[in-house]
């Protein structure tokens, strides 16, 4: 498998709401998220997003991420992605996703059937804030050996 860079988005979470699951003895919950932040690289630009994550009993959340990258040459590119939010390390805790992209515009068009996948982190930038990085690679198709 082999996989290209393809842009680095940074985002905080500005507003959010969260509803406890099963009641008070459960630690479930679920969460809608506004996010606003920035992409840098092949897609550089503007990122304006909703999350609603359930989060489960053992604290790892699973994001449902949708949104869209306002990029500095004036496409409109959608962006959707799920996978995980992992509880460790603290103060850095560990994001695995995988994405998708749509757009109109000529110049991000071959982002229409392209598979992305995306490592990050939950950086804690205070005790109630916390700003969330994430590198975002093309997966490349290659053929199978025989």
């Amino acid at each position: 498998m082999k996989t290209n860079l393809l842009y680095r988005m940074r985002f905080t979470y500005p507003e959010g709401w969260s509803v406890g699951l099963a009641g008070p003895e459960s630690s479930e919950s679920q969460h809608f998220f506004i996010a606003e932040g920035t992409c840098e690289g092949k897609l550089a630009g503007r990122l304006r997003a909703s999350n609603h994550p359930r989060r489960r009993g053992d604290g790892t959340f699973e994001p449902n991420f949708q949104g869209v990258i306002e990029t500095t040459d004036g496409a409109i590119i959608y962006h959707e992605c799920r996978g995980y939010g992992r509880t460790y390390p603290p103060g850095r805790r560990q994001i695995v996703v995988s994405g998708f992209h749509l757009s109109d515009h000529a110049n991000y068009k071959w982002l229409n059937d392209v598979v992305t996948v995306g490592t990050g982190e939950v950086r804690a930038v205070s005790s109630d804030n916390s700003e969330l990085v994430i590198d975002w690679y093309e997966l490349v198709w290659e053929p199978v050996s025989e």
